[in-house]
């Protein structure tokens, strides 16, 4: 057995991260899309909602419900300006993670 991660486990990883996206756009293909980053080193996958601002805490809560998500820090930015909202869990052995930042105030409620 190697002591270290190597380059095959990576890929693994990667691929494994990268499957379990086709499954979930899949699953949900009238849910909004949203960008997607799948890690180089750990396999993991992250959504960011980056549409405009008055609808992102709305999207961030559709995509949350559709993956299952539902642990979520709202994190206040020094000055209080924006939140930062960040939900994650596993998903079939994939850690997968959700981010948007809102601004209040600027936001819309349906």
């Amino acid at each position: 057995m190697t002591p270290f991660i190597t380059q095959d486990d990576r890929a693994a990883w990667q691929q494994a991260a990268a499957a379990e996206l086709a499954a979930i756009l899949a699953a949900h293909p009238d849910v909004p899309v949203i960008a997607w980053t799948v890690t180089a080193s750990g396999g993991s996958l992250s959504g960011q909602v980056l549409i405009p601002a008055a609808r992102r805490r709305v999207l961030f809560d559709v995509w949350r419900q559709a993956l299952g998500l539902d642990e979520v820090t709202e994190t206040p930015s020094a000055n209080s300006a924006a939140i930062y909202l960040h939900a994650r869990a596993m998903r079939n052995g994939v850690p997968v993670s959700l981010t948007a930042t809102v601004f209040p105030g600027a936001e819309v409620t349906a």
